[in-house]
């Protein structure tokens, strides 16, 4: 982890500061650069594009149970935690559901308007019927 630090921010910070900084040995971070992708790293780096896949594909409502029933339709051998875990390192989360918000207070003490329409919305002239709906309208306090 330490190391992915590094090599991230190799552009803006000298090699050997973060190596100091971070306490892990230059020599050791050069070794680093110059082992190859581990077996499993690969794997997780694959698995990873179908987990971005099948997450954009729900347009973001999956979540773990979700995409790891899907990769499995799709064949793959994957297991729920993995996923799990894969979503969460890279931040894949759900989109959050919209609260439901209440809009009509019908126990009101306010007067109501006459229904002088009742229902006949056909108008004989232009300029004789004019109509509005309110669905809601947002008070100072109630965001």
């Amino acid at each position: 982890m330490r190391f992915r630090f590094i090599e991230d921010h190799r552009e803006v910070f000298h090699v050997r500061v973060m190596c100091s900084v971070l306490e892990v040995s230059a020599s050791g971070y050069y070794a680093w650069r110059q082992r190859p992708e581990s077996t499993r790293s690969q794997a997780n780096r694959m698995l990873l594009e179908d987990i971005r896949r099948v997450h954009a594909e729900s347009r973001r409502r999956y979540g773990s149970p979700r995409v790891h029933a899907a990769l499995q339709a799709e064949g793959q051998r994957v297991g729920r935690n993995r996923v799990a875990r894969l979503m969460c390192r890279h931040g894949i989360q759900v989109r959050a559901k919209r609260r439901f918000r209440v809009t009509t207070d019908s126990k009101h003490a306010f007067p109501l308007a006459p229904n002088l329409l009742d229902r006949q919305f056909a108008a004989s002239a232009p300029n004789k019927v004019w109509l509005a709906d309110i669905t809601s309208i947002l008070s100072a306090n109630s965001h």
